[in-house]
């Protein structure tokens, strides 16, 4: 099914919310946490929507469902503070809900990031994720994204990831 890709509005916190929070506790329930409440939070999480930051993916058919989210940033200073700000765009929290799982709603996010980042004229779309989230980077890798590192954080390694976007 074609899906409509469009910034999130304040209107749309809530389905923001609840895709963050259905997949963190898919996440949880396989023995594999990722992110903590705080980190989808509604205080947090309208900031970033009123910042313009989180973009969602619909059936085309929809005005209300979520197929999935994820956000973008202009600069990733916790994880990527070598990168001179305005040279990329950074992809985080991209979450698919249960319901659209395997029908192409990943690869749609990443196609609209890679995208935006070129109407950006940007040269790199980059992210970072567990190093040991071996099917993630695997989805990541077949998309195009080049390994760029793997850097500690804490009690785990982030593989950071890379893709080079011509103008």
């Amino acid at each position: 099914m074609p899906l409509h890709i469009e910034q999130a509005s304040a209107s749309d916190l809530q389905a923001v919310i609840s895709t963050l929070q259905e997949t963190a506790q898919w996440l949880q329930n396989a023995g594999r946490p990722l992110w903590s409440a705080t980190e989808f939070g509604p205080e947090r999480v309208s900031r970033e929507v009123s910042a313009g930051a989180y973009w969602l993916a619909r059936p085309d058919t929809s005005r209300s469902e979520a197929a999935g989210v994820m956000r973008l940033d202009l600069e990733d200073p916790h994880c990527w503070p070598e990168i001179a700000p305005g040279t990329s765009v950074y992809l985080h929290k991209l979450a698919v809900r249960r319901a659209w799982a395997g029908q192409g709603v990943s690869t749609a996010l990443l196609d609209f990031a890679r995208e935006r980042t070129r109407a950006l004229q940007l040269s790199h779309l980059r992210l970072d994720c567990v190093a040991d989230r071996k099917a993630l980077r695997t989805i990541y890798e077949r998309f195009g994204f080049v390994l760029h590192s793997e850097v500690p954080k804490g009690n785990w390694a982030l593989a950071r990831y890379e893709l080079a976007v011509a103008s």
